[in-house]
């Protein structure tokens, strides 16, 4: 007598530990996505994960990058679920050799090698750009590559060598899109005149990102111009993921997003200006001065 030959669990689980997955990770972006538009500050053991959501790399297109991630998340759900939604409805098991079970696959495979390539250059950044440890971060970057593992060992793929053919055209386009896209979000600023770079060093400590975070909410605007170096200095007080949160006016018509009238119609005669509850603040002000000026009464511990 044959015996016959069981189908691996890995296969007849794997639809379901993609969607929880996804689930978490569409559970975890949301959170942060939602912290991020309220302008709250995110349930986090270390300081990292706010100090990454403030830095300029957090969003892309006006939006927060996890509302993309939250996206990616989402259509590994629905693809993963489809199939099982549809497969319920049937007696037999013909769903899982049909169009759109193998076609769900594919495209399951293409998103999660996609979101690793994405997660992979975000920790990039996290480590080497940041400084900043976020177990957000970190989390989510796990959830994409156990999903592109479950999506590879979790169907019987024919043909392994296409497959990762597939997988390296996937990884080379979304790279070349990532590196794209973020090429305009360095914390650089250029003279447009002369070539000269101003790079904002400094990290930004809890007290800093707290401080900005309270002149933001309050409308508190700092007016200057990309080649006047006492603004620089101002910037390095901050630090890059703090100075990202405040409503910086360039006056400079050939500065980068200038709005010279609405400099004008301010009066600012000199750079940096800051203008705090209706009153005009010429000068490069230290923290300890910008907080008594704006009634901050949250730390002030500045490490700059």
């Amino acid at each position: 007598m044959v015996r016959r030959s069981t189908t691996p669990w890995i296969y007849r689980q794997s639809r379901l530990l993609v969607s929880v997955i996804a689930t978490l990770g569409l559970l975890e972006t949301t959170y942060l996505s939602w912290m991020k538009l309220s302008g709250g500050t995110v349930a986090c053991p270390t300081a990292g994960c706010n100090e990454v959501l403030d830095s300029a790399y957090a969003t892309l297109f006006g939006l927060p990058i996890t509302v993309f991630g939250g996206l990616a998340y989402a259509t590994m759900l629905l693809l993963a679920s489809i199939p099982l939604a549809i497969q319920s409805h049937q007696a037999t098991q013909k769903q899982q050799s049909s169009a759109v079970n193998v076609w769900s696959w594919r495209l399951m495979f293409i998103v999660a090698t996609a979101m690793v390539m994405c997660s992979a250059y975000l920790m990039y950044l996290l480590f080497f750009e940041i400084q900043a440890w976020c177990p957000y971060c970190i989390a989510s970057a796990l959830f994409s590559a156990t999903l592109l593992i479950v999506t590879i060992m979790g169907y019987p793929w024919e043909d392994w060598g296409q497959l990762g053919f597939n997988g390296l055209v996937v990884a080379m386009i979304t790279l070349i899109a990532i590196l794209g896209v973020y090429n305009g979000l360095s914390p650089t600023s250029t003279d447009s005149t002369t070539g000269a770079s101003y790079q904002i060093t400094t990290r930004s400590g809890p007290a800093e990102l707290e401080l900005a975070r309270h002149l933001q909410t309050i409308g508190v605007k700092k007016y200057g111009a990309y080649w006047c170096p006492h603004c620089q200095e101002q910037k390095q007080l901050f630090g890059q993921p703090a100075f990202a949160m405040i409503n910086y006016i360039e006056c400079d018509p050939q500065g980068k997003n200038p709005q010279p009238q609405l400099c004008q119609a301010a009066g600012i005669t000199g750079y940096p200006t800051w203008e705090i509850q209706g009153e005009l603040y010429p000068g490069r002000l230290s923290l300890e001065k910008l907080a008594d000026l704006s009634d901050y009464s949250g730390r002030r511990d500045f490490q700059n």
